[in-house]
């Protein structure tokens, strides 16, 4: 098989989570640490940094990557779940520069583990993540940022052993896997926090913050809170980030509490790279979807995406829109969620005074639009109905005008979707 047939192969054997939803997840690391120890255990012949959290953890895992790889390191970046191409899923990062996996790199790792593949069935985030520690080892970073899937505690991930853990914050999200609780949800995240490592908490609540306490009491770790932060780095805000967007700004308060950790003895680092690397993240790592304007033509309507899909993600959504709502006549939303999604909770968060266009991604995850449309009318929400993410496009272009905004978002699908037709 080609590279395309090999990929279809994979994910028509081993459905992904974001393909199908819950059916794929798999809880549990046994079939990973076996799958682990017929690699040769490749992730001990690097560094890692390990990051977890509901929301903020891409965010996070890339400008970590940029910093470090300013500093003149080569940085493994494994993240899920892409949006155009699966090899966005792993990347070597370097000074100014990144590089997906090659096809060629993918083709070997399937060839050479198909007979594991069918013998010992692995689910498609556990061959993805073998596949990633596989090829850092090959490739021979200084480091890798290792981004979990849903949760901490059981993720395929969690084999590793850091020299730093990472939980961005915790929301209420894939609440069938992870319990229906903050604090049952802080538990499971907090899985990621190893003996004698230390691990900083990006948002701690007061739900989370003493599940995060006992956890790093009980395990010997040095627990940090980035609240507790005195003097961000050379005072840089989200302001000066290629990243957009006003909720950058807590991701950045975490990474000042991550860099100020491994400044302290762990790795050499210069401030003016590290900051070169942050401010540059979005360029040097390839990462899209984050309050993106894609377009911005004179004349036309400014088009705006982002990849906010929780109830958690869509109230930042919320606050953006609201902050910069009277820099336009009219906003218009175009906006498709997947079906397990818990649509109530995201309602709460929605604005109201905004022109709706609800729609639906090519996927067989997404809600269909009219459904969606009726749902959100019980919260007094209502707007125009389109069947693909395409007219959804073409309905908010004719009716925007220069002075208006068009926002995208609901659903990664909707997003890519969105992505392929602008980059």
């Amino acid at each position: 098989m080609n590279y395309k047939q090999q990929l279809e192969w994979l994910f028509t054997q081993f459905p992904s989570y974001q393909k199908v939803g819950k059916r794929a997840y798999k809880p549990g690391i046994e079939t990973m640490t076996r799958f682990d120890t017929v690699l040769g255990m490749p992730h001990h012949c690097f560094r890692t940094i390990h990051v977890a959290g509901t929301n903020g953890k891409g965010s996070v895992s890339h400008m970590l990557a940029s910093a470090l790889a300013a500093n003149n390191l080569k940085v493994g970046l494994y993240t899920s779940p892409h949006l155009i191409d699966f090899r966005e899923r792993i990347k070597i990062i370097e000074k100014n520069s990144y590089k997906m996996i090659s096809k060629e790199a993918v083709s070997d790792f399937m060839v050479k583990w198909k007979h594991f593949f069918e013998e010992e069935k692995p689910s498609f985030f556990e061959i993805t993540t073998a596949m990633a520690f596989d090829y850092f080892r090959e490739k021979k970073v200084d480091i890798a940022v290792i981004e979990t899937g849903l949760g901490g505690r059981l993720d395929s991930t969690n084999v590793i052993t850091p020299i730093l853990s990472v939980i961005t914050n915790i929301g209420l999200e894939h609440c069938e896997h992870l319990g229906y609780t903050l604090e049952e949800i802080a538990f499971e995240k907090g899985g990621i926090i190893k003996p004698g490592v230390p691990v900083v908490i990006g948002e701690a609540l007061p739900e989370t913050k003493p599940v995060f306490e006992k956890i790093a009491a009980d395990r010997g770790s040095r627990i940090v809170f980035a609240e507790d932060l005195k003097e961000p780095l050379h005072g840089i805000t989200y302001h000066d980030l290629d990243l957009p967007g006003d909720y950058q700004q807590k991701n950045l308060n975490t990474l000042f509490a991550v860099l100020n950790i491994l400044r302290e003895g762990l790795l050499r680092l210069d401030s003016n790279q590290l900051i070169d690397g942050i401010c540059h993240a979005a360029a040097n790592t390839a990462l899209h979807g984050r309050w993106e304007t894609l377009s911005n033509e004179p004349g036309k309507a400014r088009i705006i995406c982002d990849t906010g899909h929780n109830a958690h993600g869509i109230r930042w959504v919320r606050e953006q829109i609201d902050k910069i709502s009277c820099d336009y006549d009219h906003i218009f939303m175009i906006f498709g969620v997947v079906a397990d999604k818990d649509i109530d909770a995201i309602a709460h968060y929605l604005p109201h005074d905004v022109h709706y266009i609800f729609t639906n991604a090519d996927s067989p995850r997404a809600l269909p639009a009219a459904k969606l449309a009726g749902i959100l009318s019980d919260y007094g929400i209502t707007g125009h109905v389109s069947t693909s993410v395409q007219e959804a496009l073409d309905m908010a272009g004719q009716q925007a005008e220069a002075s208006d905004l068009i926002f995208i978002g609901g659903s990664n699908f909707v997003v890519a979707e969105v992505l392929e037709r602008f980059i």
